[in-house]
């Protein structure tokens, strides 16, 4: 793909990117404004709310207070009435009783005049002897002369000698005279009524105690008309305002209104401190103001309303609240969309990222496999070439007769054919790991043996380039569980490496030893070394070292990456240190045998 239309997809994404950003942020700013106009009217009816209540607590408080006046003054006026009845009936009862004493004196001294001698009993003693035919018997009775005044009266003492054992209560409270009847000469006896009625008097002492009179119809009677009282004053409600004119501070309860604002904003879910004031008349007027935060109001978060709309006393008051945590309140009511809207941001730009870093990344591996294969053609084209001439040679009769140069071109065929199988086996083992089709067969391995037969297999590609191999083996448990041959293709091509990028004679270091249950094995050179931005690629495929403008360090940049795979599918690890123009060292990792 060429960089224009990289350049072209990469400029399309981004103006749909942005075109969504831009979208969503139209979207949560118009739901911001929504929310805020909800709470803007939620405010507003709750103060308003407020306010007729205000107004209605004032109306209400006022009619109790005028019917309990009402009701005082009837219960007073009840009162006076209750006590001068109860005084008149006190009265009358009095009266009654002076004329029962009256008559009674008068039927005494009747009794008196008729019979001169007759003598007052007392009504138990009446009930025990008098009446009783055989207790009488032991009744006695003498006749005593007695002075009275000027004159002397006869009376009659009436007694018993033998006390009765069982006397008798009296049963009433009738007066009782014992005379003497001279005609029947037997003693008589007359039960007068009694001089004052009990029950009055009973009566007179309650009332006098008490001090009224209330019977249960005039009660009920007084109750109705307390009840209907409240119509009266609320017809003369307005009567009643003009006549007080209490000032607006005096009117208004600051405890009852804070607690209605808190309810109201309760029931509509607005849970914020609030700062409270009210104002008369002009705006400095200031009657009350509670601050819960910084002490004054900001304009576009403060909500008025009138005090007493219907008032016709005085000026009306204002009623004024202010929300500090405005925002923070509708940003906490949009926290869901917020977050899903900002994951979906970091979804798009993540896939947005990684697609450009996908299309950057196959373009470069597209480069990187063109390069593939040009040096792939360059490697096959090299041996193909050097067969086809050794064979051509072989087509000569005078070749043919000569033994030596025969099986020296055979030996040149045989190595190139080497040469390209191992090349197109390079191939094929990356293909295979590619597809995850790269099979091992794991047995026992010892690296130490191992290490030793690969330099020593390499021993004229050495020996060409006069390099000297510092061998050191100091692994003493060298068993692990691998598959030997792409074990050695590692250790190959490490030492390949080493060999390639080695300006003249290189200085090679190969070293195995053991650390706790694993056996390292290192490859150094002192070659041209690498940067940390090469060593940061230098296990992808196809990735191959610069070499400035010499071009004569050849392969398919397949190798690194070979290694990594083989060693991850072994449970080991690769390091590498390099620096510039110091060479670079390539540290195995591999778990071994334990017994």
């Amino acid at each position: 793909m060429k960089r224009k239309s990289i350049g072209l997809i990469i400029g399309l994404m981004l103006f749909a990117l942005l075109g969504v950003i831009a979208m969503q942020y139209y979207f949560i700013h118009q739901s911001y404004n929504l929310k805020a106009q909800l709470f803007d009217e939620a405010v507003n009816a709750a103060l308003n709310t407020v306010a007729l209540k205000a107004e209605k607590k004032e109306a209400v408080d006022f009619i109790q207070a005028q019917e309990v006046k009402a009701i005082r003054n009837r219960k007073l006026q009840e009162k006076r009435e209750a006590e001068w009845q109860a005084k008149m009936f006190v009265e009358k009862i009095k009266r009654e009783q002076r004329q029962q004493e009256m008559e009674v004196r008068d039927l005494e001294a009747k009794l008196l005049r008729e019979f001169p001698s007759a003598t007052l009993i007392k009504n138990d003693f009446y009930e025990t002897y008098m009446k009783d035919p055989k207790l009488k018997r032991l009744v006695k009775v003498d006749i005593v002369t007695a002075p009275e005044g000027f004159y002397q009266r006869n009376r009659l003492d009436v007694y018993v000698n033998k006390p009765a054992t069982n006397p008798k209560k009296a049963l009433d409270d009738s007066i009782r005279y014992v005379f003497i009847d001279p005609y029947m000469g037997d003693i008589g006896v007359v039960a007068l009524p009694p001089r004052k009625n009990n029950r009055l008097d009973a009566q007179i002492r309650r009332y006098e105690q008490q001090g009224s009179i209330l019977q249960t119809g005039a009660l009920l009677d007084s109750f109705m008309e307390i009840a209907t009282a409240g119509t009266s004053v609320i017809e003369n409600l307005a009567n009643d305002f003009e006549m007080a004119k209490k000032p607006l501070k005096n009117r208004i309860d600051l405890d009852y209104i804070r607690e209605e604002l808190k309810e109201e904003f309760f029931n509509r879910k607005i849970n914020l401190p609030f700062e409270l004031k009210i104002t008369e008349g002009r705006e400095d007027s200031v009657l009350f103001q509670l601050a819960a935060l910084n002490g004054h109001f900001e304009g576009k978060n403060v909500y008025s309303t009138i005090l007493f709309p219907n008032s016709l006393v005085r000026s009306s008051g204002k009623l004024s609240v202010g929300f500090p945590n405005k925002h923070s309140l509708i940003l906490s009511n949009m926290g869901m969309m917020l977050g899903s809207s900002a994951a979906l941001l970091l979804v798009l730009i993540g896939c947005f990222a990684y697609t450009i870093f996908i299309i950057l990344r196959q373009k470069k591996i597209s480069e990187m496999k063109t390069d593939f294969i040009n040096n792939m053609t360059h490697e096959f084209k090299t041996p193909v070439a050097t067969i086809m001439i050794a064979s051509e040679s072989l087509k000569d009769p005078e070749i043919v007769t000569d033994a030596k140069r025969v099986d020296r071109l055979a030996n040149i065929i045989y190595d190139e054919n080497v040469r390209l199988g191992n090349h197109i086996e390079r191939v094929l083992n990356v293909a295979k790991i590619d597809k995850g089709d790269l099979r091992m067969d794991k047995q026992e391995v010892d690296m130490n043996v191992l290490v030793s037969a690969v330099v020593d297999s390499m021993g004229l590609q050495l020996k060409k380039r006069d390099a000297q191999v510092d061998l050191r083996i100091d692994a003493i448990q060298p068993i692990l569980h691998g598959d030997e041959f792409h074990l050695s293709n590692v250790i190959f091509n490490l030492i390949d490496n080493a060999i390639k990028y080695s300006k003249e004679a290189p200085e090679i270091s190969v070293r195995t030893w053991n650390s706790g249950h694993a056996i390292h094995v290192s490859v150094a050179d002192k070659g041209i070394g690498m940067s940390r931005d090469q060593l940061s690629k230098i296990f992808d495929q196809f990735y191959r070292v610069s070499t400035g403008n010499l071009h004569d360090v050849k392969g398919f940049g397949l190798g690194l990456s070979y290694v990594q795979d083989i060693i991850k599918r072994m449970k080991g690890s690769v390091k590498v240190k390099s620096e510039k123009g110091k060479g670079t060292e390539f540290e195995l990792t591999l778990p071994i045998v334990t017994k």
